[in-house]
């Protein structure tokens, strides 16, 4: 196949869309190293059908709905505006409560409302959680670290700069000990990902837009062709992601 017919290809592969947070259209061209937690499982073990339940960027709620939690004490919110659309129809006839969240983390709940917080891969701020946490409420949260995808990332941008690789498990420790919440269960790992075509890669870069700042298939194109040449080598493209767990109590006075 030439350059030409490569480019045309690649651009169609941009225009597929993307819903929810549902990787299921690349689920057989790439692979992740399974991480050595569980996080459905540490959440299971803090769920109760009697707890008030919160769960902070909920995407499309595929997750959420998979812990079969009562409707009636489910409560989530969510940033990216396709998503709330989509929550408004999906989740909020359920009777599951929907609280849109801005770039501030505001949390549109009252204090001291919920038993267990959790939190996969979206922004938070510790005073808010806390706020909302009842005492001796759990938060746990995953998220992905200040260093993932590096390589990826400096391979398709050129003079990438990450914005936040002092974000780690340590870091973010430390300021939930500063607000008075006692960390009960921590980890961190740096799992492999592979990418065996370009479609995949494509449809990925395109999502996680702020590790890929202004990318697409016409302004990267050289750098799409030398993914493409290790794709041809190796049979993959290599990458490394960035993740960490935290489980923590709110330690406050009541």
């Amino acid at each position: 196949m030439n350059i030409n017919e490569l480019k045309k290809e690649w651009l169609e592969y941009e225009k597929v869309p993307f819903e929810g947070w549902d990787f299921s259209y690349i689920k057989d061209s790439w692979e992740n190293e399974t991480l050595p937690w569980d996080y459905t499982e540490i959440v299971k073990k803090y769920l109760s059908s009697d707890i008030e339940l919160l769960d902070m960027g909920t995407g499309g709620g595929e997750f959420l709905l998979s812990l079969h939690h009562p409707y009636e004490k489910t409560s989530v919110t969510e940033g990216w505006e396709p998503n709330i659309n989509l929550l408004k129809s999906k989740l909020v006839p359920l009777g599951i409560k929907l609280a849109p969240i801005g770039d501030d983390d505001i949390i549109d709940f009252p204090d001291d409302h919920f038993d267990l917080v959790i939190n996969r891969h979206e922004s938070f701020r510790v005073e808010e959680v806390k706020r909302v946490l009842k005492p001796n409420g759990v938060f746990i949260t995953q998220q992905v670290g200040g260093k993932n995808g590096k390589r990826l990332s400096n391979m398709l941008i050129p003079n990438f700069l990450p914005n936040y690789e002092t974000f780690t498990m340590k870091t973010v420790k430390e300021v939930l000990n500063e607000h008075k919440f006692k960390t009960v269960f921590a980890d961190e790992y740096f799992p492999y990902q592979k990418f065996f075509k370009m479609e995949a890669l494509i449809y990925y870069v395109k999502v996680i837009e702020w590790e890929f700042p202004g990318f697409n298939v016409e302004g990267h194109f050289n750098q799409l062709l030398n993914a493409y040449h290790e794709i041809t080598k190796n049979g993959y493209i290599l990458n490394y992601e960035h993740r960490f767990v935290i489980v923590a109590v709110n330690h406050k006075e009541t």
